[in-house]
């Protein structure tokens, strides 16, 4: 008898280990009695270091989610939270679904299962999807306002071509000189909105041989009151890439930083791999994850949802086109452009699949 015991828990620890969902088991007075294997990651500890320690003195949650998960084992009833943020004390923080379930074993023993299920992937995947059909549609848009502009504008310029041959003085000529100028000024404005209409040259480079260009740059650029740092993960391979719009893509964002932090401050280049790692619906097995961070005033919410879209600026006589090209130009590279604010710091995030010449 003590042997069938002792196997059925044995199975019932293997069936709690390989769940996907974080489940924590506590007492009544919210001590830790159990984690299966997901919560041990989601935690980045083991059992044996936090058995009998307080839930609440292990993550932070709001004052209201706790209140409900105690008066739910007060009142006997469970209780759901969906997107909850949930900080690990002195770790990260995760976006995550709560569940809570009381459990009295007798009229001793009252417990509380706790079910904690990561909705973190889902919200960034439904985010990426948004962005890339964003950009799509934005470049659409652009490409057909493009067309319907340039014909016009080509024959707005030859008309004054001609009409410059026939004019009799320099004086009534400087006025046709104008019209082509700022014809050319249009066109240059359309082709830069449009992006780039030659496939990428890809080529296997050293990607922090790229940001360190793009560093000297805006070294030279500042006035040396702006720190810049590199957190750099030395064991990232070359990647397939086209040079010159990866430099593109990342001096348009840092020069958004350098502006941003106004002469004073850091920017930070951080690179890290990411395994098995989705941009958008489509899974990599490695991608690269480039990130420039400033701690200037940040980006507020209303333009956080349109920084990627042409046109559209915070800065003073700004085009608004810098954001715009360079996630169109990761974009043709299968990777995306994400940025996430708050007050001293902005995150943008270059994602871009790791690849060889054999990928194409």
């Amino acid at each position: 008898m003590k042997q069938n015991k002792a196997s059925k828990s044995c199975i019932e620890g293997k069936i709690l280990d390989n769940i996907a969902t974080s489940i924590v088991v506590v007492n009544d007075v919210f001590l830790i009695q159990e984690l299966n294997a997901a919560a041990e990651i989601l935690f980045s500890t083991s059992i044996k270091k936090v058995q009998s320690t307080c839930f609440f003195d292990l993550v932070s949650l709001s004052s209201i989610v706790i209140e409900q998960i105690q008066k739910s084992l007060e009142l006997d009833r469970p209780y759901t939270s969906r997107e909850t943020i949930l900080s690990v004390v002195g770790k990260q923080t995760h976006t995550v679904d709560i569940s809570v379930t009381p459990l009295v074993a007798d009229s001793q023993n009252r417990y509380l299962i706790i079910e904690l299920t990561e909705v973190d992937r889902h919200i960034r995947i439904a985010r990426e999807e948004a962005l890339l059909r964003q950009q799509t549609t934005t470049s659409n848009i652009i490409r057909g306002l493009a067309h319907e502009i340039k014909n016009p504008l080509g024959g707005l310029r030859g008309a004054a071509q001609l009409l410059e041959r026939e004019l009799p003085s320099d004086e009534l000529k400087e006025y046709t000189r104008i019209i082509i100028g700022e014809a050319d000024r249009l066109q240059s404005l359309i082709n830069r909105m449009t992006g780039p209409v030659s496939r990428p040259n890809l080529a296997m480079v050293n990607i922090h041989e790229i940001l360190q260009y793009v560093r000297q740059l805006l070294m030279a650029e500042d006035s040396g009151h702006v720190e810049f740092k590199t957190d750099y993960d030395p064991s990232i391979p070359l990647i397939y890439v086209d040079r010159d719009w990866m430099v593109q893509a990342i001096l348009n964002i840092a020069g958004n930083a350098l502006q941003a932090v106004n002469d004073e401050g850091s920017i930070s280049f951080v690179t890290r791999i990411m395994r098995n790692f989705t941009i958008g619906s489509e899974i990599y097995r490695l991608v690269l994850r480039i990130q420039v961070i400033d701690d200037g005033p940040g980006i507020s919410q209303e333009m956080l949802g349109t920084v990627f879209y042409p046109m559209i600026t915070g800065k003073e006589g700004g085009t608004g086109l810098g954001l715009s090209i360079a996630q169109t130009l990761i974009s043709q590279q299968k990777g995306l452009i994400e940025c996430t604010s708050e007050p001293g710091r902005t995150v943008f995030t270059v994602l871009i699949p790791i690849r060889n010449g054999d990928d194409e």
